[in-house]
């Protein structure tokens, strides 16, 4: 193959479907597991509802690299960035001091999927082209110079895109979720026989007393996923989303694109109660993990957040064999269910000198904070103590 040539695509539409998803971890049965986050289904649907556009502050400006045959051999999911809403890696701070002192940090480059804390490939190859990473990672960089952007910020990676990046001169920054990894368990018992009996004991009560008042669970995919469905399942995400966040980052419409697009890789956990849906949450299926996302409700009822968000995802990912589930941001809540610390990675390329190295001295302080966070957490599982840990 001769050099690349760089392309930069403004909407992931002009892409055809095939073309994209033949990029390693947006298809199934590749070189690594597939990510349905980075596929052309979601990706597409979050910007032709409107959801992850300009006017909304994200401007779609994916950076990719065509072979011979004018097809992209490799990308990276990119967008131009007014603001630091919906990212989940925090550089407001960051921002505050660089415009204290005279400069301008916005607009910046965001390399992730829209609001979607959830780790995957970032560095997206063809054919197992792997090479071709350090090229994107060059492109990315000498786009945010040539375009006078203060950073360009890719998040949520996995540690082989990490490493290319940190061989570039990028910033590493670590963060910390809590994940279900799956021993192979053959029930949701099966795993509770490893915790703690004052653990098992609670979690078992915990259950119980959220479905307390007439409340049942549904799993609903495929083609269960009706536009009826969405309505219900909207008004939960408007009702949650705009008490907590102030205003829902996703519309209407990105809902019923998905629902056409990728059905089977979607699962909505219902709660019913007297014969109408009151709660739920929304899942993604990848090739080796459940990714929960967001959840709403129009009624409280005491632990069905737990029940709906953690413990069915557990039996969901129990029942299909998978080896984990991403229950999304932050949440120590999440460690007395069985979702043990893991560490979560960013790269960072800081265009101007001065920043770079007051953002590479609090990096490296706030890693080590992260690492010892960690093992604390890890200390105090609530696996029985001598259990060998997922």
């Amino acid at each position: 193959m001769k050099d690349p040539v760089l392309r930069i695509i403004e909407k992931i539409s002009s892409v055809p479907r095939a073309e994209w998803d033949r990029l390693d971890g947006a298809h199934r049965g590749g070189r690594i597991p597939y990510n349905p986050f980075v596929s052309h289904a979601y990706l597409s649907a979050l910007e032709e509802s409107g959801s992850a556009v300009t006017r909304a502050g994200w401007q779609p400006r994916h950076i990719a690299l065509t072979g011979d045959d004018g097809k992209i051999a490799a990308a990276v999911p990119c967008y131009g960035k007014s603001h630091s809403q919906g990212e989940y890696v925090f550089d407001h701070a960051w921002a505050d001091a660089y415009e204290r002192a005279g400069g301008r940090y916005y607009p910046k480059f965001q390399c992730t999927v829209p609001f979607t804390p959830a780790s995957g490939p970032r560095l997206l190859v063809a054919d197992g082209r792997t090479e071709l990473k350090k090229q994107l990672s060059k492109a990315l960089r000498e786009e945010t110079d040539r375009l006078g952007l203060s950073s360009a910020h890719v998040t949520f990676l996995q540690e082989d895109d990490l490493s290319v990046l940190e061989s570039d001169g990028y910033l590493h920054r670590t963060d910390q979720q809590f994940h279900f990894l799956n021993k192979r368990y053959s029930s949701h018992e099966d795993f509770l026989a490893e915790l703690s009996s004052s653990k098992r004991k609670n979690l078992r009560k915990e259950r119980r007393s959220a479905l307390e008042n007439g409340i049942s669970i549904d799993w609903l995919t495929g083609s269960d996923l009706t536009e009826d469905i969405w309505d219900q399942f909207f008004a939960f995400y408007m009702d949650t989303g705009s008490r907590k966040w102030g205003r829902p980052y996703l519309t209407r419409e990105f809902y019923s694109l998905i629902g056409e697009r990728m059905p089977d890789d979607i699962l909505l956990v219902m709660a019913k109660r007297e014969g109408r849906y009151v709660a739920g949450a929304i899942n993604f299926i990848g090739e080796d993990a459940l990714y929960g996302r967001h959840w709403g409700c129009i009624e409280d009822h005491p632990f069905l957040h737990f029940e709906v968000c953690y413990h069915q995802a557990i039996d969901f990912a129990i029942a299909r064999k998978l080896d984990r589930v991403e229950a999304g941001a932050q949440g120590e809540h999440k460690l007395a269910r069985g979702y043990l610390p893991v560490t979560t990675h960013s790269a960072h390329y800081i265009a101007h000198p001065g920043l770079r190295n007051a953002v590479a001295d609090y990096l490296e302080r706030e890693r080590e904070a992260i690492a010892e966070t960690g093992e604390y957490l890890s200390e105090h599982s609530p696996f029985r103590k001598g259990e060998e840990q997922p």
